[in-house]
């Protein structure tokens, strides 16, 4: 009989966010020996990987930094993407996640295909990802990255589970000013996840559609010809309400809008940025 406890089963697992029966099957392979094991985890996931291809990563983290930049602040957002919560939570997992957030920070990468290049450390993040899929005998995948610069730029990271890293990231950028609502204004992006930063960041031909939607439905309805200028514009209003931050109801005073909170302080956002795993 192998030489190891159920303890070492737990510890094993939690080193190497790997299934019980893989654990188990490494530790009898390697009798016991936890560093063999490990290593036999991690070969046995490199021949893995090609079939975990067409699976769902729908779990992870999401990971900010926010530095001093040129012309103010920048701040980096990423997403790392696992199959299961478990592997999420798992220190291999989060210390990826760590990993892939101070590449995206030094190399200046702007998109997911200039991320995966960049050095992490020796070796790109590719191989990077690679390496713990292996160790993890998951699916890990780098889904998105954002930059936001601004004056000043605010972050806030939120957790839907205690158990679990963040799952859900915000950016703001705003002038000074701005920078003392600027936490409460990512708190409320966080639960309100808004589309647009203003009207004038509304597509024209968005715009033109939720028209021509408003027009064809107050006529199904069948309001007055006459009273569809104004219905048209009042849905459109509802529109702006719902997917424009500064015209969304501010979470923590709903009689005021965000635009309103944020001028009342003599600030601007001028730009934001959200994740949230999976979404």
């Amino acid at each position: 009989m192998a030489n190891y406890t159920a303890a070492d089963i737990k510890a094993l697992r939690e080193r190497t966010g790997a299934g019980m029966l893989d654990v188990k099957k490494a530790l009898d392979e390697a009798d016991g020996n936890v560093e063999k094991a490990i290593e036999i985890i991690r070969v046995k996931g490199l021949k893995g990987i090609a079939k975990r291809e067409g699976r769902a990563a729908s779990d992870g983290l999401v990971a900010i930094d926010v530095s001093a930049s040129a012309d103010g602040e920048t701040g980096v957002l990423v997403e790392v993407n696992s199959e299961t919560d478990f592997v999420a939570k798992s220190p291999v997992f989060v210390a990826l996640g760590d990993k892939v957030l101070a590449a995206a920070v030094a190399s200046g990468a702007a998109d997911v295909e200039s991320l995966l290049a960049a050095d992490a450390g020796g070796a790109t993040v590719q191989a990077a990802v690679e390496e713990a899929a292996a160790t993890l005998g998951e699916r890990i995948v780098v889904r998105r990255i954002a930059r936001v610069s601004g004056e000043k730029v605010t972050s806030y990271l939120h957790r839907t589970n205690k158990d679990l890293p963040p799952q859900v990231g915000v950016l703001v950028a705003s002038d000074a000013a701005g920078a003392g609502v600027a936490k409460d204004v990512a708190m409320h992006i966080a639960a309100y996840s808004p589309t647009f930063l203003s009207r004038e960041d509304v597509p024209a031909q968005t715009v033109a559609d939720e028209r021509r939607i408003a027009e064809e439905t107050a006529r199904n309805e069948g309001k007055p010809e006459a009273a569809l200028p104004k219905i048209v514009e009042g849905r459109l209003v509802g529109f702006y309400k719902e997917n424009v931050l500064l015209d969304q109801a501010f979470a923590k005073d709903p009689k005021k809008s965000v635009g309103q909170v944020v001028r009342e302080v003599g600030g601007t956002v001028t730009a934001f940025a959200r994740f949230r795993v999976g979404a």
